[in-house]
């Protein structure tokens, strides 16, 4: 197995379906740019846009990777 086919496998099966929803990633602690933009129904490079200017929804940079706080982007969107 090919590290792209290993990513594959762990992709998250509601995004590999293009769609994404709060559910779907209540209990993870953290989420990928590319998850957060399906859960809030916007372009990857919208998400990753505002992703790098930091005036949207909360990002960590960890290395080079941006992962998405879920508690804190069901606070920033007043769910709970």
């Amino acid at each position: 197995m090919t590290t792209t086919d290993t990513k594959h496998d762990t992709a998250t099966p509601a995004l590999a379906r293009g769609t994404l929803t709060l559910d779907d990633v209540r209990g993870r602690a953290t989420i990928s740019v590319d998850e957060a933009a399906s859960v809030l129904g916007v372009s990857r490079s919208n998400a990753y846009a505002s992703a790098r200017r930091g005036d949207t929804f909360p990002v960590k940079r960890i290395g080079r990777r941006l992962l998405v706080p879920v508690p804190a982007l069901l606070a920033w969107l007043g769910e709970s």
